[in-house]
């Protein structure tokens, strides 16, 4: 007897699906380089506070810059805070189409019957920008973005996972999250959560292993392919 895919099972138990955006559904910036992003954050920090800009133009990740503006003060946080979320408006409105299979997964999701979330640490805006701009709002019915100003309850924070749970009014543990990242397997183990990692790059499939991820997925397609096969 061959065991089960643990693809397949891993969705065939999760009645709702919760699918990470950066990466399984789009390579946000892909068109507007996160580095660039960075840089123009750092400059608006630096016009405020010299020091913390200093600080910041030594990162290439814009949401560490946006950390280091809520240490520095709340008024300021949110204005970085602010263009940050309208930088990821327009880096999505450049990043290309869905990555492949994406558009797949969520409406196979759907027609197998199971709710499907967005759980993000991008802003709900340029989620809901990008599912917008290509016909795929309809078939996601809750996104849970990143919490403004609360940057603690970002994945790994088990936050978003149990926020877009209560939201489909399920238990957080009826849900499988499709991440891309280790913060993904955390934030789903914390919560009790199954979880599936998209190991676009070789070296992640090794990576979602030794993190005790349910199953792994090498591109969207295999997702897409699991829930038609169910």
């Amino acid at each position: 007897m061959t065991h089960a895919d643990p693809l397949i099972e891993t969705l065939a138990n999760a009645r709702v699906v919760l699918f990470d955006f950066d990466g399984p559904l789009c390579d946000v910036f892909a068109g507007s380089p996160a580095a660039e992003v960075a840089r123009e954050l750092a400059a608006l920090l630096s016009a405020q506070d010299q020091a913390a800009g200093a600080r910041a133009s030594r990162t290439d990740d814009p949401v560490e810059v946006l950390r280091i503006a809520h240490e520095v003060d709340t008024e300021l946080g949110q204005r970085v805070e602010q263009a940050l979320t309208a930088a990821e408006v327009r880096a999505v409105t450049l990043a290309g189409p869905p990555t492949p299979g994406a558009a797949e997964a969520l409406r196979a999701a759907r027609a197998a019957g199971r709710g499907v979330a967005v759980v993000s640490d991008n802003s709900a805006e340029c989620v809901r920008a990008f599912l917008g701009l290509h016909g795929l709002e309809e078939d996601v019915a809750r996104i849970v973005g990143r919490p403004a100003e609360q940057l603690h309850l970002m994945k790994p924070n088990p936050f978003p996972l149990i926020t877009a749970a209560e939201q489909m009014h399920i238990d957080v543990t009826s849900c499988t999250l499709i991440g891309a990242s280790l913060t993904d397997v955390q934030a789903a183990h914390a919560a009790g959560a199954t979880v599936i990692g998209y190991a676009d790059h070789p070296a992640k499939a090794d990576r979602f292993a030794e993190a005790e991820a349910d199953a792994v997925a090498r591109d969207m397609r295999a997702v897409a392919d699991a829930l038609t096969a169910e």
